[in-house]
């Protein structure tokens, strides 16, 4: 279906975007770009949704105006990551890269807008395409839902794609259910009464109550949920003391709660409140705990992921279609899917034989970019069985 040509641009495109990697709201050169693509498309385009998000609708034939609508979602944004050095195509800014596929996602969107307007007049529906800011920081998401970009034309169903070097290339995994976490971040504060380290009877030892409460936390996540139900806490930060021989004031902990199932999330959440104020105060401190709410679970429909399932066979073949294990990691992803019936795939982008196999986030990230003509093929033949009534 994607022509030599479309291959091509596919991979120059993502080697353009990889050259100028921005962060979060502040993807303005790539929006530009972006734009640019769609309207030489032939679709409509509005720039500035939720800061520097696009949209771009495609209108099918005469007399679909009460069709189906498919929405097409990718990220933008790039990490605050130095890229090691090393090809053709690095990074041009400092301290910034796409790190985490999201240019190929880009490209990848971009080229099935282009392949399916070429073929416009045939489409039995509409194709809006949303290129959002800052999933990885703040999530563009939901403000762009918020904008109302899933009333006009009314979206019916959603698709995200996400390249994966936890998979070959060539490989494909959509499947049902939760495939990412609701990751909510905290900040713990126990305040005790600072004074000397030779006289602790006339202090209250934030630290000391810390060393308690860590692990009470980790021992509360295997006594306060089913062993089947995946949920993880870490606490990856600790600050408090200036001194050896000096009790603080405060200590300040920071950590992380996933979990898929919203009702396990919010029990967690206040076993961990219940727990660290109650240790705190029988130490005589006292504890304070501010969340950080972040993304929701990312849930599949299962209608729409067997019309995935059924357009990827046809691209990569029935035996390359895979199961992966589902992550503890976020993605806004998860307002799209919970707004409409959606699907988050993931496409194998991994060449272990030619070195492109290190991980997302990494500074020597890059990917088999024969991935990129896969995905966007089975975002278009995804696209089209929807539109003609399948799923």
């Amino acid at each position: 279906m994607l022509t030599r040509e479309d291959r091509d641009h596919v991979i120059a495109l993502r080697r353009e975007l990889h050259q100028c990697p921005e962060l979060g709201f502040q993807e303005h050169e790539t929006a530009r770009r972006v734009a640019e693509e769609l309207r030489a498309a032939g679709l409509d385009v509005r720039e500035g949704i939720a800061g520097t998000g696009v949209v771009g609708v495609l209108r099918g034939g005469e007399g679909v105006a009460s069709a189906r609508t498919m929405l097409i979602r990718a990220d933008m944004d790039a990490l605050p990551v130095q890229e090691a050095d090393g090809r053709p195509y690095g990074s041009r800014n400092a301290g910034r890269m796409h790190a985490c596929g999201h240019d190929g996602h880009t490209a990848m969107a971009l080229t099935a807008a282009r392949v399916l307007a070429g073929g416009r007049n045939a489409l039995p529906g509409n194709v809006v395409f949303a290129f959002q800011p800052a999933e990885e920081t703040t999530g563009g998401a939901e403000p762009m839902i918020r904008a109302g970009i899933l009333n006009e034309p009314k979206v019916d169903a959603a698709i995200g794609i996400h390249l994966a070097n936890t998979l070959r290339v060539g490989q494909v995994a959509a499947q049902s259910g939760p495939i990412t976490a609701a990751c909510d971040g905290f900040v713990l504060t126990i305040h005790g009464k600072g004074g000397h380290a030779a006289r602790p009877h006339l202090s209250v030892d934030p630290i000391a109550v810390a060393f308690l409460v860590g692990p009470a936390l980790h021992l509360l996540m295997t006594r306060e949920k089913s062993p089947a139900q995946p949920a993880v806490l870490t606490v990856g930060a600790i600050h408090g003391g200036t001194a050896g021989n000096i009790i603080a004031d405060t200590v300040e902990l920071r950590g992380t709660l996933r979990t898929y199932d919203p009702d396990l999330r919010r029990h967690l959440k206040q076993r961990v409140q219940e727990t660290v104020e109650g240790i705190a105060a029988s130490m005589r401190a006292r504890a304070e705990i501010e969340w950080d709410e972040s993304y929701p679970s990312t849930v599949n429909d299962p209608a729409v992921v067997a019309l995935v399932q059924r357009a990827a066979a046809e691209v990569v073949g029935q035996d390359q279609l895979v199961e992966h294990e589902a992550s503890l990691g976020g993605d806004d992803m998860a307002y799209f899917c919970a707004a409409v019936p959606g699907c988050y795939m993931r496409i194998g982008s991994a060449n272990p034989a030619q070195g492109l196999d290190a991980p997302h986030h990494s500074p020597r990230f890059d990917f088999d970019e024969d991935a990129l003509p896969i995905g966007a093929e089975i975002l278009v033949r995804a696209t089209r069985k929807f539109l003609g009534g399948e799923g």
